[in-house]
Protein backbone atom coordinates (compact mmCIF):
# COMPACT_ATOMS: atom_id res chain seq x y z
CA UNK A 1 0.00 0.00 0.00
CA UNK A 2 1.00 3.42 -0.83
CA UNK A 3 2.43 6.25 1.49
CA UNK A 4 0.39 9.04 1.33
CA UNK A 5 1.06 12.30 -0.32
CA UNK A 6 0.29 16.05 -0.64
CA UNK A 7 0.00 18.30 -2.98
CA UNK A 8 -1.43 21.80 -3.32
CA UNK A 9 -3.07 23.53 -6.18
CA UNK A 10 -1.92 27.07 -6.25
CA UNK A 11 -4.99 28.37 -7.47
CA UNK A 12 -5.20 31.53 -6.23
CA UNK A 13 -1.52 32.63 -6.88
CA UNK A 14 -2.34 35.39 -9.67
CA UNK A 15 1.42 35.81 -10.06
CA UNK A 16 4.77 34.10 -10.38
CA UNK A 17 6.21 35.75 -7.74
CA UNK A 18 2.91 34.17 -5.52
CA UNK A 19 3.28 30.90 -7.17
CA UNK A 20 7.02 30.92 -5.90
CA UNK A 21 5.98 32.08 -2.53
CA UNK A 22 2.74 29.35 -2.51
CA UNK A 23 5.48 26.61 -2.94
CA UNK A 24 8.17 28.09 -0.05
CA UNK A 25 5.40 27.98 2.29
CA UNK A 26 4.12 24.08 0.83
CA UNK A 27 7.68 23.22 1.33
CA UNK A 28 8.23 24.34 4.62
CA UNK A 29 4.72 22.67 5.91
CA UNK A 30 5.60 19.09 4.84
CA UNK A 31 3.57 18.65 1.48
CA UNK A 32 4.90 16.91 -1.28
CA UNK A 33 3.92 18.79 -4.36
CA UNK A 34 2.54 22.30 -5.40
CA UNK A 35 0.96 21.96 -8.91
CA UNK A 36 -0.36 24.24 -11.44
CA UNK A 37 -4.27 23.96 -13.71
CA UNK A 38 -3.99 24.85 -17.38
CA UNK A 39 -6.26 27.49 -18.53
CA UNK A 40 -6.54 30.64 -20.37
CA UNK A 41 -9.79 31.77 -19.48
CA UNK A 42 -11.16 33.07 -16.01
CA UNK A 43 -13.84 30.44 -15.44
CA UNK A 44 -14.03 28.56 -13.74
CA UNK A 45 -10.72 28.40 -11.40
CA UNK A 46 -9.40 32.48 -12.23
CA UNK A 47 -6.57 33.80 -14.02
CA UNK A 48 -4.02 32.03 -13.49
CA UNK A 49 -0.04 32.16 -14.88
CA UNK A 50 1.09 30.16 -17.80
CA UNK A 51 1.79 26.56 -16.12
CA UNK A 52 5.34 25.05 -17.11
CA UNK A 53 7.04 28.82 -16.58
CA UNK A 54 5.51 29.51 -13.37
CA UNK A 55 6.26 25.73 -12.08
CA UNK A 56 9.89 26.36 -13.24
CA UNK A 57 9.53 29.98 -10.68
CA UNK A 58 8.28 26.86 -7.88
CA UNK A 59 11.24 24.79 -8.75
CA UNK A 60 14.20 27.35 -8.27
CA UNK A 61 12.12 28.58 -5.10
CA UNK A 62 12.67 25.24 -3.49
CA UNK A 63 14.66 22.37 -2.74
CA UNK A 64 12.66 19.49 -1.69
CA UNK A 65 9.08 20.23 -2.92
CA UNK A 66 8.15 18.37 -6.52
CA UNK A 67 6.32 20.52 -8.75
CA UNK A 68 3.51 19.05 -11.55
CA UNK A 69 0.70 20.04 -13.69
CA UNK A 70 -3.03 18.86 -12.73
CA UNK A 71 -3.51 18.75 -15.48
CA UNK A 72 -2.18 20.01 -18.91
CA UNK A 73 -4.70 19.96 -21.96
CA UNK A 74 -2.84 17.97 -24.68
CA UNK A 75 -4.82 19.75 -27.13
CA UNK A 76 -2.86 22.98 -26.41
CA UNK A 77 0.58 21.65 -26.99
CA UNK A 78 2.32 19.17 -29.54
CA UNK A 79 3.68 16.43 -27.72
CA UNK A 80 7.24 16.96 -29.49
CA UNK A 81 6.84 20.25 -28.48
CA UNK A 82 5.75 19.74 -24.90
CA UNK A 83 8.60 16.70 -24.50
CA UNK A 84 11.11 19.24 -25.05
CA UNK A 85 9.42 21.69 -22.28
CA UNK A 86 8.77 19.06 -19.48
CA UNK A 87 12.54 17.54 -20.17
CA UNK A 88 14.20 21.12 -19.53
CA UNK A 89 11.81 21.60 -16.44
CA UNK A 90 13.01 18.28 -14.94
CA UNK A 91 16.23 19.17 -15.94
CA UNK A 92 15.86 22.30 -14.29
CA UNK A 93 14.00 21.32 -11.33
CA UNK A 94 16.53 18.33 -10.90
CA UNK A 95 14.13 15.47 -11.43
CA UNK A 96 11.40 17.02 -9.49
CA UNK A 97 8.68 17.38 -11.83
CA UNK A 98 5.31 15.01 -12.97
CA UNK A 99 4.09 15.81 -15.55
CA UNK A 100 0.04 15.91 -15.23
CA UNK A 101 -2.13 15.18 -18.90
CA UNK A 102 -5.71 15.46 -19.84
CA UNK A 103 -7.77 15.25 -22.90
CA UNK A 104 -9.63 18.60 -22.29
CA UNK A 105 -13.11 19.48 -20.91
CA UNK A 106 -13.73 22.98 -21.19
CA UNK A 107 -15.48 24.03 -24.25
CA UNK A 108 -15.64 27.75 -23.34
CA UNK A 109 -11.85 28.24 -23.70
CA UNK A 110 -11.95 26.59 -26.47
CA UNK A 111 -14.16 28.40 -28.43
CA UNK A 112 -12.94 31.45 -26.76
CA UNK A 113 -9.25 30.64 -28.69
CA UNK A 114 -10.94 29.80 -31.81
CA UNK A 115 -9.93 26.31 -31.40
CA UNK A 116 -12.26 22.98 -32.68
CA UNK A 117 -13.72 21.24 -29.66
CA UNK A 118 -14.03 17.96 -31.00
CA UNK A 119 -16.33 15.09 -29.52
CA UNK A 120 -14.51 13.26 -26.53
CA UNK A 121 -13.53 9.98 -28.28
CA UNK A 122 -11.05 12.31 -30.69
CA UNK A 123 -9.75 13.95 -27.89
CA UNK A 124 -9.15 11.27 -25.93
CA UNK A 125 -7.67 9.28 -29.18
CA UNK A 126 -5.01 12.43 -29.24
CA UNK A 127 -4.40 11.86 -25.85
CA UNK A 128 -3.52 8.14 -26.41
CA UNK A 129 -0.93 8.98 -29.31
CA UNK A 130 0.41 11.79 -27.40
CA UNK A 131 1.45 9.87 -24.09
CA UNK A 132 2.82 7.57 -26.47
CA UNK A 133 5.23 9.64 -28.42
CA UNK A 134 5.93 11.64 -24.67
CA UNK A 135 7.01 8.63 -23.43
CA UNK A 136 9.22 7.32 -26.26
CA UNK A 137 10.79 11.13 -26.93
CA UNK A 138 11.43 10.90 -22.48
CA UNK A 139 13.17 7.73 -23.62
CA UNK A 140 16.32 9.47 -25.94
CA UNK A 141 14.64 7.82 -28.85
CA UNK A 142 14.69 9.00 -32.72
CA UNK A 143 10.76 8.90 -32.99
CA UNK A 144 8.73 7.93 -36.19
CA UNK A 145 5.55 7.82 -35.99
CA UNK A 146 2.78 7.68 -38.33
CA UNK A 147 -1.03 7.91 -36.20
CA UNK A 148 -4.42 9.12 -36.89
CA UNK A 149 -3.80 12.35 -35.30
CA UNK A 150 0.10 12.98 -35.11
CA UNK A 151 2.44 12.43 -37.73
CA UNK A 152 6.31 12.48 -36.25
CA UNK A 153 9.57 11.66 -39.06
CA UNK A 154 12.49 11.61 -36.96
CA UNK A 155 12.53 13.80 -33.75
CA UNK A 156 14.92 13.30 -30.79
CA UNK A 157 14.26 14.92 -27.57
CA UNK A 158 16.30 17.52 -26.07
CA UNK A 159 17.50 17.96 -23.46
CA UNK A 160 18.31 14.54 -22.82
CA UNK A 161 16.75 13.17 -19.23
CA UNK A 162 18.21 10.17 -17.31
CA UNK A 163 15.10 10.01 -15.32
CA UNK A 164 11.99 11.02 -17.49
CA UNK A 165 9.17 12.69 -15.60
CA UNK A 166 6.07 10.46 -13.83
CA UNK A 167 3.14 10.98 -15.84
CA UNK A 168 -0.19 11.61 -13.95
CA UNK A 169 -3.73 11.46 -15.84
CA UNK A 170 -6.88 12.80 -14.83
CA UNK A 171 -9.33 10.39 -15.79
CA UNK A 172 -13.33 10.19 -15.17
CA UNK A 173 -14.75 8.39 -17.89
CA UNK A 174 -13.95 4.17 -18.28
CA UNK A 175 -12.08 4.69 -21.65
CA UNK A 176 -10.20 7.59 -19.90
CA UNK A 177 -9.20 5.15 -16.46
CA UNK A 178 -8.17 2.36 -18.63
CA UNK A 179 -5.63 4.19 -20.91
CA UNK A 180 -4.40 5.82 -17.41
CA UNK A 181 -4.31 2.44 -16.12
CA UNK A 182 -2.03 1.50 -18.86
CA UNK A 183 0.35 4.57 -18.92
CA UNK A 184 0.38 6.74 -16.07
CA UNK A 185 2.35 6.40 -12.97
CA UNK A 186 -0.45 8.70 -10.60
CA UNK A 187 -4.26 8.71 -11.61
CA UNK A 188 -6.09 11.75 -10.59
CA UNK A 189 -10.11 10.47 -10.01
CA UNK A 190 -12.54 13.13 -12.00
CA UNK A 191 -16.20 13.40 -12.18
CA UNK A 192 -16.52 12.28 -15.64
CA UNK A 193 -17.31 15.41 -18.06
CA UNK A 194 -19.81 16.30 -20.26
CA UNK A 195 -20.58 16.31 -24.00
CA UNK A 196 -21.43 20.14 -23.68
CA UNK A 197 -18.06 20.92 -22.38
CA UNK A 198 -18.58 20.90 -18.78
CA UNK A 199 -17.89 18.81 -15.18
CA UNK A 200 -20.71 16.58 -14.60
CA UNK A 201 -22.10 18.31 -11.12
CA UNK A 202 -24.52 15.25 -10.27
CA UNK A 203 -24.00 13.96 -6.24
CA UNK A 204 -23.41 9.89 -7.47
CA UNK A 205 -19.77 10.90 -9.16
CA UNK A 206 -19.10 12.09 -6.07
CA UNK A 207 -19.85 9.31 -3.75
CA UNK A 208 -17.59 6.13 -2.03
CA UNK A 209 -19.50 3.91 -4.86
CA UNK A 210 -18.51 5.97 -8.06
CA UNK A 211 -15.00 6.12 -6.74
CA UNK A 212 -14.66 2.90 -6.15
CA UNK A 213 -16.28 1.71 -9.43
CA UNK A 214 -13.39 4.39 -11.09
CA UNK A 215 -10.16 3.10 -9.38
CA UNK A 216 -11.10 -0.74 -10.26
CA UNK A 217 -11.00 0.25 -14.12
CA UNK A 218 -7.14 1.74 -13.56
CA UNK A 219 -6.44 -1.36 -11.63
CA UNK A 220 -7.91 -4.08 -13.90
CA UNK A 221 -4.84 -2.62 -16.31
CA UNK A 222 -2.81 -4.92 -13.61
CA UNK A 223 -0.43 -1.64 -12.88
CA UNK A 224 0.53 -0.44 -9.66
CA UNK A 225 -0.91 2.67 -9.78
CA UNK A 226 -0.84 6.13 -7.62
CA UNK A 227 -4.44 6.84 -6.80
CA UNK A 228 -5.17 10.55 -6.26
CA UNK A 229 -7.95 13.27 -6.07
CA UNK A 230 -8.66 17.00 -5.27
CA UNK A 231 -9.70 16.80 -1.43
CA UNK A 232 -11.50 19.57 0.81
CA UNK A 233 -10.18 19.18 4.63
CA UNK A 234 -12.28 20.93 7.25
CA UNK A 235 -10.84 20.73 10.32
CA UNK A 236 -14.40 20.66 12.94
CA UNK A 237 -15.17 19.54 16.19
CA UNK A 238 -18.03 17.68 14.58
CA UNK A 239 -18.46 16.04 11.80
CA UNK A 240 -21.98 15.98 10.91
CA UNK A 241 -22.29 19.87 10.90
CA UNK A 242 -19.15 20.27 8.53
CA UNK A 243 -20.95 17.60 6.45
CA UNK A 244 -24.30 19.50 7.27
CA UNK A 245 -22.82 23.01 6.51
CA UNK A 246 -21.38 21.23 3.27
CA UNK A 247 -24.38 19.93 1.74
CA UNK A 248 -26.30 23.37 2.36
CA UNK A 249 -24.04 25.29 0.47
CA UNK A 250 -24.11 23.29 -2.44
CA UNK A 251 -27.96 23.25 -2.26
CA UNK A 252 -28.40 19.82 -1.41
CA UNK A 253 -30.04 20.16 1.91
CA UNK A 254 -28.99 19.73 5.44
CA UNK A 255 -30.35 16.08 4.91
CA UNK A 256 -28.09 15.20 2.44
CA UNK A 257 -25.47 15.15 5.05
CA UNK A 258 -24.99 11.51 5.11
CA UNK A 259 -24.26 11.79 1.48
CA UNK A 260 -21.26 14.28 2.16
CA UNK A 261 -19.70 12.00 4.79
CA UNK A 262 -19.40 9.03 2.18
CA UNK A 263 -17.21 11.47 -0.50
CA UNK A 264 -14.37 10.05 -0.37
CA UNK A 265 -12.80 13.87 -1.43
CA UNK A 266 -14.67 15.31 1.58
CA UNK A 267 -12.72 15.52 5.17
CA UNK A 268 -14.47 16.99 7.96
CA UNK A 269 -14.24 16.77 11.49
CA UNK A 270 -11.74 16.61 13.88
CA UNK A 271 -7.88 15.52 13.40
CA UNK A 272 -8.43 11.92 14.58
CA UNK A 273 -11.31 11.33 12.54
CA UNK A 274 -10.14 12.46 9.17
CA UNK A 275 -6.79 11.17 10.03
CA UNK A 276 -8.87 7.53 10.36
CA UNK A 277 -10.87 8.40 7.32
CA UNK A 278 -7.54 8.84 4.97
CA UNK A 279 -6.56 5.39 6.27
CA UNK A 280 -9.98 3.80 5.81
CA UNK A 281 -10.03 5.36 2.07
CA UNK A 282 -6.64 4.33 1.48
CA UNK A 283 -7.36 0.53 1.87
CA UNK A 284 -10.58 0.30 0.51
CA UNK A 285 -10.45 2.45 -2.06
CA UNK A 286 -6.64 2.79 -2.99
CA UNK A 287 -6.45 6.91 -2.49
CA UNK A 288 -3.20 7.80 -1.21
CA UNK A 289 -2.25 10.67 -2.63
CA UNK A 290 -4.75 14.20 -1.30
CA UNK A 291 -4.33 17.11 -3.14
CA UNK A 292 -5.78 20.20 -1.82
CA UNK A 293 -6.63 24.10 -2.84
CA UNK A 294 -4.41 26.83 -1.82
CA UNK A 295 -6.88 28.05 -0.23
CA UNK A 296 -6.42 25.11 2.87
CA UNK A 297 -2.36 25.12 2.84
CA UNK A 298 -2.47 26.35 5.52
CA UNK A 299 -6.03 24.59 7.38
CA UNK A 300 -4.55 20.87 5.72
CA UNK A 301 -0.98 21.07 7.31
CA UNK A 302 -2.03 19.64 10.64
CA UNK A 303 -3.28 16.09 8.44
CA UNK A 304 0.14 16.75 6.11
CA UNK A 305 1.60 16.61 9.40
CA UNK A 306 -0.13 13.46 10.56
CA UNK A 307 0.35 11.35 7.68
CA UNK A 308 3.48 11.86 6.55
CA UNK A 309 5.39 12.30 9.79
CA UNK A 310 6.93 15.78 8.74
Amino acid sequence: MGAFRFGVLAETAGSVEEVAATARRAEELGYDTVLLRDHFVPEPFGDQVAPLIGLAAAAAATSRLRVGTLVLDNDYRHPVMLAKEAATLQQLSGGRFELGLGAGWLRVEYEAAGMAFDRAGVRVGRLEESVRLVKELFAGKEVRFEGEHYRIDGVTNYPAVDLAPAVLIGAGSPRMLRLAGREADTVGILAKTLPGGTISDAMEERLSSAFATKADLVRAEGRNVEISSVVSVDLADDPRAAAERYAVERGWGAGAADLVEDMPAKFLGPLDHIVELAHRRRECLGLSYLVVSDRELEAAAPLVRALSGR
